[in-house]
Order: C-alpha cells, then sequence, then structure tokens
C-alpha cells in the first residue's frame, strides 16, 4: 500500500461523520448510492442540500455552517466551478477533510484546503476507494 492509498485508509477509519455537500434524495443519483453505501458501513451522514428538509432518514441542512455537529469529512457532490465557496465555508468547520467526488477537480480548493490544514481528496469515490482499500462491496 503506497503513502496516499494509507492516509485515505487511515482518514477512512477515523472517521464516523460525513457531511455530504449535494445529497440527493433520487436513488438513482450517484450522491445517494455512496451516501447509502457509507451508511452502510457505519457512517453518518449529514446531508447538506437547500432542496430537502431530510434525506436517507437525516435531517438535511441547507449549508455546512447550519451542521451543529462536528464533521470529521465533507464529501462534496458539485461541479467544480461551484466548489470553491464550499470549500471556504468547509475549512471554518476544521474538518479532517474535503473530498471531491471523482470528476471533480478543483486547484483553488485544494491550496484552500493545503493552507489551512484540512486533508484533501480530489477526483476519487469515496465508495470506490473504500470498497479498494478494504476489501468489501
Amino acid at each position: 500500500m503506497n503513502d496516499h492509498d494509507q492516509a485515505i485508509r487511515e482518514l477512512l477509519e477515523g472517521s464516523r461523520v460525513i457531511a455530504v455537500v449535494g445529497l440527493s434524495a433520487d436513488e438513482e443519483k450517484a450522491s445517494n448510492r455512496v451516501a447509502r453505501y457509507l451508511q452502510s458501513k457505519g457512517y453518518r451522514i449529514i446531508p447538506v442540500n437547500p432542496g430537502y428538509e431530510e434525506v436517507l432518514g437525516e435531517k438535511a441542512y441547507k449549508t455546512l455552517s447550519e451542521v451543529p455537529e462536528r464533521v470529521d469529512i465533507v464529501d462534496v457532490f458539485m461541479r467544480s466551478e461551484k466548489v470553491l465557496p464550499v470549500v471556504e465555508e468547509a475549512v471554518k468547520l476544521g474538518p479532517k477533510a474535503i473530498w471531491l467526488q471523482l470528476g471533480i477537480v478543483n486547484e483553488q480548493a485544494r491550496l484552500l484546503a493545503e493552507q489551512n490544514n484540512v486533508g484533501f481528496v480530489m477526483d476519487k469515490c469515496v465508495k470506490q476507494e473504500y470498497a479498494r482499500l478494504f476489501g468489501e462491496e
């Protein structure tokens, strides 16, 4: 296992609460499938989406700033060009990491996270990484 894989494995092992920004109630959407998978692995999912009151049995919040508890990972499902304001908000919460899902790339967001000593994963699916690193489906 390389250092990057080890760091991601340790992040996932040491985390329990994941705020999912852009989580959809639509079961066909990737955000919903990933969040359901993470719930099945014991993570507490906090939906962040102004369009919903509740998703996957959890109260949804309009913004990250409204989340009343400590968040370990902020998992982002948004277009690359919309990510920076979310990352600006996320670093204020001091999570262990900000995770941009597969296909989401924003170098400004990465720099901002690094400048604030927040771990950063970009262009990777947390569900795929979990399954790969822990040998589970």
